[in-house]
């Protein structure tokens, strides 16, 4: 194909981040409520607000960032508050004199530099649209190693529930067709916005998603977007295809079926490159570089302005998304979690050729497998997980009722209005698009090939040094906990600490995510999920103690859990708070000018994911220019910046190995994010002696999985699920005799008296044992579950291995039973006939 092909047309640069928040709407807090925005979101009819709601949707476009003008600012946390938050969350992870002293530096942070640096916080705020906002964008676009297994996390999708559907190029098209009706109902502001209990989120983030790429420079990356952007890019076998699916007005411009052509002319195009051959031109491979590799060989891509590199890469990076097409069919979950969050490592005569080459990490994602397997991939630096899974909720549903409309023509859909069908269309009416795809076609300059090789290699040394393990608990899910009376997320969430403490006998640190997208431009607070609750817990449950005590420990620490997570969600939290005040002091020493103060600023793992990859930002201590070092105390009256209030030393908090350091060292780094859309979601451990845990409720399962740097990832999980299965025990153990779950409406009414004069009562009623519920009915699960009865207490180095031994013992023959009871008595049975 000849080059010229690459230069149909010209593409818009991305625009830089810190030109679009300056262009953002104004941040006054004129007209700025709770109450104020759920008017503005009220103001429309419910046909816009739930399209679903009728058949025929009023159009009405603006009701997608309708209540952004009236969200309040997320607010900042009174100083002393934060700080005894601080010492609450870090009380349980240290020992008294380690505490005595954070208490100690807390108090002079306090009474000193905190409450010049709080106002400094308050005054620079006043202008932005959220106090931490910046600092936030600054932490993860700072961050220099690969963002592969370390920011991006996965979403696994449910199969298309029409088997027929599930092979590559058809699952593809249908996912694209939905994903595209998404992103014009974005542009068209037809979307109706999220809400939690009635109350409008902030859908800043939606405007984000699309036409954007992380752009690594020598100074730390950029976010640049194509607003206007129309196309696709199409990666197969480490080639890459695009091609026009929009029109200017963001209408679809092709059906399905011309979308199925499209994806199977590029399948069939790609297969005509051996792979091996192939993988020496996947310059994809190179967005898993450390960052200022990468940004380097962006500068050899584009040295000439105007040339076919150049006009490659501004083609990819100014995609809508990129739609992967593995040549792959992972044999288990686990395989294929791994698949979506880092692709496979396959070397065939020493070259590499498993998926891993096959990706653009630094854009939106859609992988779709050899056998229709489905999963997105995204950089999340603007976007959240819970506006992600608002995409890949949406895009699923669709594809179900598109399927359905092809039944029955009156079957409801997502959207408030729909692109006119292009089958119909006046071929003048599309504008400039080509809708035949081009394949890219790189300069494969000797630098490039010999970047390409080293970036592969430390690719698949990334890989290597991680591993996945899939749990799908399908013993019970969110009702059974619900009708429990407890808080499924922080149900869960202790469930880890337990299956944690009962390996290793320790209490580590461990993170959650609250979502704060009440707020203007709001994204998460951390919720640190260790207190003395889930302390006494843990040990309450690996104790030999009486059931009602192990439940009642449960029950006060889930009931902390959720008053934290409450006051997070409010922006109460200490994180991010800290984490402004730590980079108000380090942007005045910068400005100051003082080597003192200078340094990176974040540590490995300083950065922090929706998801969550990780937490806020632990900034590296310094450790020759006279920071305080751990126990030591700052001088009162130390060294000061040339406005004579802010010291240019450390503050003691700061410098706190045992504090703050501990605090930002996590553990145990855990997301709860999903809905019966997804069957798995995850993201890489955030350090090197952790696990990264992704989990969804459901209504009668769990799912999880869990990532770590190859630390015994299988027996942890078997470890939860051991802890499930006995904590199911305990709570049945315990329920008042005769308590059962709620009962159902239909049964509410069966109770009340007949007033019809109809026949209820015809045969003999079938009651239910008394103290028996529906929860206790055990049927077959892919968890492995197994009686009850034969999970008596174990100890701390039983957990995941008794599970096991109670599996093979359920597995045994009959005969093989038979055997072992008559080997109840000791010693062999002498025949008396052989004498």
């Amino acid at each position: 194909m000849p080059i010229a092909t690459t230069a149909v047309r010209r593409f818009q640069m991305p625009r830089s981040l810190n030109e679009s928040l300056a262009s953002s709407q104004g941040t006054s807090d004129n007209g700025r409520s709770m109450s104020s925005a759920t008017g503005s979101k009220d103001s429309y009819p419910r046909s816009a607000k739930d399209p679903m709601s009728t058949q025929r949707p009023e159009h009405r476009p603006g009701i997608t960032f309708a209540a952004q003008g009236k969200l309040p600012k997320l607010p900042i946390p009174e100083l002393e508050s934060t700080l005894k938050k601080y010492l609450d969350a870090l009380l349980p992870l240290q020992s008294r004199r380690e505490h005595e002293d954070t208490k100690a530096a807390a108090r002079e942070f306090l009474e000193g530099e905190g409450k010049e640096l709080q106002e400094k916080l308050k005054k620079y705020s006043l202008d932005k649209t959220s106090y931490i906002e910046q600092f936030w964008y600054d932490s993860y676009l700072n961050f220099d190693n690969p963002v592969v297994l370390n920011l991006n996390p996965f979403f696994l999708l449910e199969d298309d529930p029409t088997p027929a559907r599930n092979n590559q190029v058809t699952r593809a098209a249908s996912l694209v067709i939905s994903a595209l009706s998404f992103v014009r109902a974005v542009r068209k502001e037809e979307l109706p916005p999220d809400t939690l209990r009635g109350q409008p989120l902030c859908m800043y983030q939606y405007s984000r998603m699309f036409g954007t790429a992380r752009v690594p420079t020598d100074n730390g990356c950029i976010i640049g977007q194509d607003s206007a952007s129309q196309h696709m890019v199409v990666l197969c076998r480490g080639q890459f295809y695009w091609f026009d699916a929009l029109d200017r007005n963001n209408d679809l411009i092709m059906t399905e079926k011309d979308l199925s052509l499209n994806l199977q002319v590029i399948v069939d195009d790609a297969e005509q490159t051996p792979r091996q051959e192939a993988a020496k031109g996947a310059l994809g491979v190179l967005s898993t570089e450390n960052r200022k590799i990468w940004s380097g060989l962006r500068d050899v891509l584009t040295r000439e302005e105007g040339s076919n590199n150049a006009e490659c890469l501004n083609i990819v990076d100014t995609a809508l998304f990129v739609l992967c097409l593995d040549d792959t069919e992972p044999a288990d979950t686990s395989e294929l979690c791994g698949n979506m969050l880092c692709g496979t490592n396959e070397i065939v005569r020493g070259i590499q050729v498993g998926t891993c080459t096959n990706r653009w990490y630094d854009k939106l994602q859609i992988i779709v497998c050899k056998n229709g397997s489905a999963g997105i991939n995204f950089e999340h630096t603007g976007v959240d997980g819970h506006t992600v899974l608002r995409f890949a909720s949406d895009v699923y549903t669709d594809t179900i009722l598109r399927f359905a409309r092809t039944i029955n023509g009156q079957a409801p859909t997502l959207w408030a209005s729909n692109s006119p069908d292009p089958s119909k269309r006046d071929p003048a009416s599309f504008g400039d698009v080509s809708t035949t795809p081009h394949k890219l076609e790189w300069d494969m300059l000797p630098e490039l090939g010999i970047a390409l090789r080293f970036a592969e290699t430390r690719l698949a040394d990334l890989i290597q040094q991680n591993e996945f393990r899939t749990l799908e608990f399908s013993g019970y899910g969110k009702n059974f906990i619900t009708s429990m009376g407890f808080s499924p997320d922080a149900f869960v969430q202790m469930a880890f600490q337990a299956a944690y403490y009962g390996l290793y006998g320790r209490i580590e640190n461990t993170y959650e995510p609250a979502m704060t997208k009440i707020y203007l431009h709001g994204r998460t607070e951390a919720v640190r999920a260790v207190t003395p609750e889930s302390v006494d817990f843990v040990k309450t449950f690996w104790a030999d103690n009486p059931a009602v005590q192990k439940v009642d420990a449960l029950r006060k620490a889930t009931q902390k859990h959720t008053a934290i997570t409450k006051e997070c969600s409010k922006g109460q939290g200490q994180d991010r708070h800290l984490y402004a005040l730590y980079s108000v002091w380090q942007r005045a020493v910068d400005e100051a000018g003082s080597e003192t103060g200078s340094m990176s600023g974040m540590s490995s793992n300083g950065y922090s994911s929706p998801a969550d990859t990780s937490d806020m930002g632990s900034p590296k201590r310094l450790s020759s220019h006279g920071s305080p070092g751990p126990g030591r105390r700052s001088p009162p009256n130390g060294s000061q910046s040339p406005n004579g209030r802010i010291p240019t030393h450390m503050p003691s908090l700061f410098a706190d190995a045992n504090g703050w350091d501990r605090l930002n060292n996590t553990v145990l780094s855990s997301s709860n994010c999903g809905n019966p859309s997804l069957r798995h979601f995850g993201f890489g451990p955030t350090s090197g002696e952790g696990f990264g845990i992704g989990y969804i409720i459901k209504d009668e399962s769990i799912s999880i999985c869990a990532s770590s740097k190859h630390r015994q990832t299988q027996r942890f999980v078997d470890s939860i699920e051991s802890y499930l299965v006995e904590i199911r025990k305990l709570l049945r153990a315990t329920a008042r005799r005769g308590e059962s779950p709620k009962a159902s409406r239909a049964r509410e009414a069966e109770e009340r008296p007949t007033v019809g004069g109809r026949m209820k009562s015809r045969g003999r009623v079938i009651k239910q044992e008394a103290g028996k519920d529906e929860s206790m009915i055990t049927t077959p699960t892919s968890s492995g579950e197994v009686e009850d009865d034969g999970l008596g207490g174990y100890g701390f180095f039983d957990a995941g291995m008794l599970l096991q031994a109670l599996k093979a013992d359920k597995e045994q023959k009959p005969s093989e039973a038979a055997a072992q009871r008559r080997r109840a008595v000791p010693g062999k049975k002498l025949r008396l006939s052989e004498y």
